[in-house]
């Protein structure tokens, strides 16, 4: 696979090859979450909050997707980056970089004035990444409360 021949496209409708792609891709992100079905999936695209971008090859296979959430708060339009999936077959040739510029560029667009992002330590190649391409790693506390069991 080509790096010139992979194309990056913000989801806009949902059909059985997306379905597909994320019940392949999702374990490869965490085992112990479901893939989300056709209809999650046509709530994220028709949401006006998230841009799930997909990475297709040459032959059209999703091979890499990443969602940008967009919100607007007083201290003005931000942006977060969550849920970066690479096929593992097609790791190692700068899919995560593409799917992230492109985020990026989305954000700019949609007036956000920063985009976040978290990465699990153990994920060294995906660490080493972000910052490559401009993230700052914060030192900050970062607190989750489950809603849900």
């Amino acid at each position: 696979m080509a790096d010139d021949a992979i194309h990056i496209t913000a989801a806009r409708e949902v059909d059985d090859g997306l379905v597909a792609a994320f019940a392949h891709l999702m374990p490869q992100l965490d085992a112990h979450i479901a893939a989300p079905g056709r209809a999650e999936l046509e709530a994220i695209v028709a949401s006006e909050a998230t841009t799930l971008l997909v990475a297709r090859d040459g032959a059209g296979q999703i091979v890499g997707a990443l969602s940008l959430a967009i919100y607007r708060v007083p201290t003005g339009t931000k942006a977060w980056i969550e849920d970066v999936i690479v096929d593992a077959r097609a790791r190692g040739r700068g899919l995560g970089e593409k799917l992230s510029r492109a985020a990026l560029a989305e954000a700019r667009a949609l007036g956000a004035s920063s985009v976040s992002l978290t990465s699990r330590p153990e994920r060294a190649a995906a660490n080493r990444l972000y910052q490559r391409i401009g993230f700052e790693r914060r030192e900050t506390n970062l607190y989750r409360y489950a809603l849900e069991d």
